[in-house]
């Protein structure tokens, strides 16, 4: 049986799963762009950046995250784990955003809230 999952974790997996698939044409594109130059230029880059969708699908992939992290943290506030750690809860969701490990941390204990 499937597990049932919120509306932030179905986004975050959708956000997450093309921005895989942007990144992977991304780099196809720059494997070309090498072969066919030797140096890939910051103008080139950008220009790739904007024609694969790269840049956008890393923007929704954010905004995924967030909405993420934000449903996680109201959620959480219900369990008795919560109530029992509050600092130290409190004190993750704070660091998450000078801490990318934290925010990776966060965001895969987030998919884990049934």
């Amino acid at each position: 049986m499937k597990p049932i999952l919120s509306k932030a974790q179905l986004d975050y997996m959708k956000a997450k799963t093309k921005f895989e698939e942007k990144a992977k044409v991304m780099e196809k594109k720059i494997e070309l762009a090498r072969a066919a130059h030797d140096e890939v230029t910051q103008e080139v880059m950008e220009g790739l950046v904007v024609e694969t969708g790269f840049h956008d699908s890393f923007n929704e992939m954010t905004a995924a995250e967030n909405a993420l992290i934000q449903w996680s943290h109201t959620t959480i506030k219900h369990d008795k784990t919560y109530r029992t750690n509050k600092a130290e809860i409190d004190l993750m969701y704070n660091t998450l955003h000078s801490n990318p490990e934290m925010r990776a941390r966060i965001i895969q204990l987030a998919m884990k809230i049934r």
